[in-house]
């Protein structure tokens, strides 16, 4: 096992926004998180590398190769963070430094976590330019950039020390569906080319069927359903991933949307979170809220109809 995420509970001003998170990731594996804006995925990713700021406070247990990231100081955080676990954040143009050259930044992962020289860092962050086909733009600027490309240089980043884990926070948010698709394919062959993981995180559906192996569906900081792409597709149980899916555009198929908006999360209704916009609620689901229950092997739910 190399993650195993135990009893996350994220507390913000005295409100348990993020509870009761459970999950782990193997090698080799694509391990998605989807669920709508607001729905606590990042919150969930950025807590993996401890990367939330101070006024959030996060229990239980975050176990990575047998260490727990969460009663590590800081200075050993720093040593996993790039080189053990990495992340490509959602808005490159925000992530990457606006004054120095992407070729850098690449080689500076060389020069912290390896003691690289200079010389050979940048020799280092050549091949991977290479690699990924992006070779002519290592002496330019992130704002001389296409998004496609400055995408492809966080990947660059994330990929530079050949960590274990790569956390993908929506990394194709921002591009065209032919980038999207060029993006994807990329992480996809990385992945299971080197045999390391990754945490997709996504509000789209729609692309997991063909990149992601596992996936949990995310509601108001909850864990709505969880299981293998190809069983959620197949028989998915929940309302909530039922609506998701009936986004997903099909020929002869009029797009069904989901009303209402997701709750605030330090506000969250009583009960089922999800009941006030789900149209199978019954009496019982405002009341108490239902629990995660392992409807067959490895396929999760958390609704009161299962």
């Amino acid at each position: 096992m190399l993650l195993k995420v135990q009893n996350l509970r994220i507390v913000y001003k005295n409100s348990a926004i993020i509870e009761e998170i459970n999950f782990d990731v193997e090698k080799g594996e694509i391990f998605s998180i989807v669920g709508e804006s607001g729905s606590g995925k990042t919150l969930t990713g950025l807590s993996i590398l401890n990367l939330l700021p101070d006024y959030f406070k996060v229990d239980g247990r975050i176990i990575f190769k047998n260490n727990d990231i969460l009663s590590l100081d800081s200075s050993w955080i720093r040593k996993i963070r790039g080189k053990d676990i990495s992340c490509i954040f959602q808005d490159p143009m925000v992530s990457l430094n606006p004054v120095l050259k992407v070729g850098y930044q690449v080689a500076e992962m060389f020069i912290y976590h390896h003691n690289l020289s200079k010389k050979e860092a940048i020799k280092n962050a050549e091949k991977i330019f290479n690699e990924l086909k992006i070779s002519h733009v290592i002496n330019y600027y992130p704002h001389q950039l296409s998004g496609g490309l400055r995408q492809r240089v966080m990947i660059a980043m994330a990929i530079a020390c050949e960590p274990e884990l790569i956390i993908a926070d929506e990394p194709t948010t921002a591009l065209d569906v032919t980038v999207q698709e060029e993006i994807l394919d990329l992480l996809y062959l990385l992945i299971k080319k080197k045999g390391k993981a990754m945490i997709l995180i996504t509000h789209d559906i729609n692309i997991l069927g063909e990149y992601a192996d596992r996936l949990m569906v995310m509601y108001a900081g909850r864990i709505m359903e969880m299981g293998s792409v190809e069983e959620i597709f197949k028989n998915p149980l929940h309302p909530y991933t039922r609506a998701l899916l009936d986004c997903i555009p099909r020929e002869g198929k009029k797009i069904e949307g989901i009303p209402g908006n997701v709750p605030d999360l330090k506000k969250l209704p009583s009960g089922c979170v999800f009941s006030p916009r789900c149209k199978y609620k019954m009496r019982e689901c405002p009341i108490e809220p239902p629990s995660l229950r392992e409807v067959i092997p490895g396929h999760f739910v958390r609704c009161y109809l299962h």
